[in-house]
């Protein structure tokens, strides 16, 4: 396999931005995607809340892998969460998603961090097969809330 991992620089937030609303578009969830290159740049590469690794093949960038760190208070340390992977579509079923799970885990143990962990969508039975064959874990015993919008900014009163 002939991949190559890059770290993401301000340059790529136009890239960034699009495997965003394809993978929102895969997800079913176009509509939701807001951000913009303005938001992606600001947090991304002026506040560095996250952080963006591309899979790179041939020279070309084929996907991506945006995660932060977490906070386990249990461990007593750092994790990575993966907030979005995503392989574009022609490049899928050839282990290229299964090594950027490798890269990130190999981060995560380089970074001293407890865990690396995502949230897959229920209905999306080919990811949950994948992420089950790298010995992944379904937390099926949780249930996550968000608060977000007007619902926000009234708690925050």
């Amino acid at each position: 396999m002939n991949i190559i991992f890059e770290k993401a620089s301000r340059k790529d937030v136009p890239i960034i931005l699009q495997f965003i609303k394809d993978l929102a578009r895969y997800e079913k969830l176009e509509n939701e995607v807001i951000a913009t290159e303005e938001l992606i740049e600001e947090w991304l590469f002026d506040k560095e809340k996250a952080e963006v690794i591309f899979a790179v093949v041939d020279h070309k960038k084929i996907g991506f892998a945006l995660f932060f760190h977490n906070f386990s208070t249990f461990l007593g340390r750092a994790g990575l969460y993966l907030e979005d992977l995503y392989i574009m579509p022609e490049y899928r079923g050839h282990g290229y998603g299964k090594a950027m799970i490798k890269e990130l885990a190999r981060i995560a143990v380089e970074r001293g961090c407890g865990r690396l962990e995502w949230w897959c969508l229920d209905w999306n039975q080919s990811s949950i097969d994948f992420y089950l064959s790298l010995g992944a874990k379904a937390m099926d015993e949780w249930t996550v809330y968000r608060i977000t919008g007007e619902s926000l900014r009234k708690l925050s009163e």
